[in-house]
């Protein structure tokens, strides 16, 4: 009977679990839904981080004649009821992250809000920019928001700016990411470098096979659920246009994972703390003094993660990613201290947004081990004698392996970088260093 009654009491409370998480994503985006109606203000940059750490100028007239053309307006999204027992809508979830009824309704189109700042859209660029790869990467994507992405890219992108579209598949192994997607993509021929991969890469090793690939002057990395805005790219062309060395990203604005509404996020900056997570951080309000006001680069101490803009030599030049790391997780702050302190800059770019749906991902517990070993990698590279605030929090990880180093060691001697004090001292003095109290 003992046997029994444990799987029993087990199945209840993983059960109870997933009926609570679900619940509280429901109350959350009521809450949300309400605070909106009473306010017209913008959602604060604290609001903004707990929404996407839950897991993130041409006017439309102006832009050159994409490659597919949107045949029609698609119908603004409307809110609609949810049956929360559905199992469909729990399969979703569990699969994906996010609500798969509504984004199957959705479908591969739809007109989102340009949250660009009125002063965005009188900015005009230069016709002659570098032009752009733009690899996206994909495992085991929901086929209508890998669509959603594509379509987007397309879209609202001007031709003669976009050189490809450089599609990397991870080994997925969901029927409709096969066949059935290489119909889809035959209306995008001519654009797109459709790549897949024979084993599992990960993400960081999928993203350099990508970059191999591509032939643009620009790399332009992004997540397989997003949907970028109107006049995205052409800022964030013009930054490296100006600056080779200059590492840029858009504002990254919330498609929630449940409605799939798309939110404007306030002007934030990316942070982390000494655990190496990533949050939000507010602007300081003197940033966008001056005439550029909301429209002027923002200085980022690190990056969000997968969505991105480098000049396609200076990748390469800096060392790309680590190839030692394993699927996905801390390469966003490597990248990130290494683009600051071997002599580039990275900055968030108000005038380009791209929306991402922030999903629940329920599987992180598969890729943990991964995370702490690319954790420590960076650790044992580039925070010298302040590695030791990482192990203060993480003791646990003080012996743990984490593979040869030599090489990334060797690159940041050969590149000249500078030390991890200088990056607290001038990039980002607000991470406050903790003392020993043992």
């Amino acid at each position: 009977m003992r046997k029994v009654i444990i799987p029993c009491l087990f199945c209840v409370s993983l059960t109870f679990g997933i009926w609570a998480t679900l619940f509280s994503m429901y109350m959350h985006h009521n809450h949300a839904s309400d605070h909106q109606n009473r306010s017209q203000e913008p959602i604060s940059a604290w609001s903004l981080g707990q929404n996407v750490q839950q897991q993130i100028i041409h006017d439309s007239e102006q832009i050159s004649k994409p490659h597919v053309k949107v045949k029609h307006e698609p119908e603004e999204l409307q809110p609609l009821d949810f049956n929360y027992s559905d199992p469909e809508f729990l399969g979703g979830f569990l699969k994906y992250g996010f609500n798969t009824i509504i984004s199957r309704s959705v479908g591969f189109e739809r007109a989102v809000p340009d949250t660009r700042h009125k002063m965005c859209r009188q900015k005009h660029y230069s016709f002659h920019l570098p032009s752009a790869s733009v690899i996206i990467c994909f495992h085991n994507e929901e086929f209508n928001a890998l669509l959603r992405t594509l379509f987007s890219v397309v879209n609202l992108t001007p031709d003669n700016f976009l050189e490809e579209i450089i599609l990397v598949d991870d080994m997925s192994e969901f029927d409709d990411l096969k066949e059935k997607l290489d119909y889809h993509l035959e209306i995008f021929r001519e654009k797109i470098k459709l790549i897949r991969n024979k084993e599992r890469k990960g993400l960081i090793r999928a993203r350099l096979i990508g970059a191999s690939r591509a032939s643009g002057d620009v790399l332009v990395f992004l997540d397989s659920h997003c949907e970028v805005n109107r006049g995205w790219l052409e800022p964030l062309l013009a930054a490296i246009a100006k600056d080779p060395k200059m590492v840029v990203c858009p504002l990254i604005d919330v498609i929630d994972e449940t409605t799939l509404e798309y939110t404007p996020s306030p002007v934030v900056r990316g942070a982390f703390d000494w655990n190496l997570q990533f949050k939000w951080d507010n602007v300081f309000s003197y940033e966008m003094d001056g005439p550029d006001g909301p429209t002027k680069p923002i200085r980022s101490p690190v990056m969000a993660g997968g969505i991105f803009a480098i000049y396609r030599h200076y990748f390469n030049e800096i060392g790309q990613y680590d190839k030692g790391m394993d699927l996905w997780g801390g390469e966003n702050l490597e990248l990130s201290l290494r683009i600051w302190m071997c002599g580039g800059q990275l900055f968030i770019m108000p005038c380009s947004r791209v929306g991402h749906i922030s999903k629940q991902n329920l599987k992180y517990r598969e890729i943990l081990k991964a995370v702490q070993r690319n954790y420590l990698r960076l650790v044992h590279v580039w925070l010298d004698e302040y590695k030791d605030q990482f192990f203060l929090r993480r003791p646990s990880l003080k012996f743990s392996t984490y593979g040869n180093i030599s090489e990334r060691v060797e690159l940041r001697k050969r590149l000249g970088c500078k030390s991890f004090q200088w990056y607290l001292d001038t990039v980002f003095p607000e991470l406050e260093v903790s003392v020993d109290s043992r």
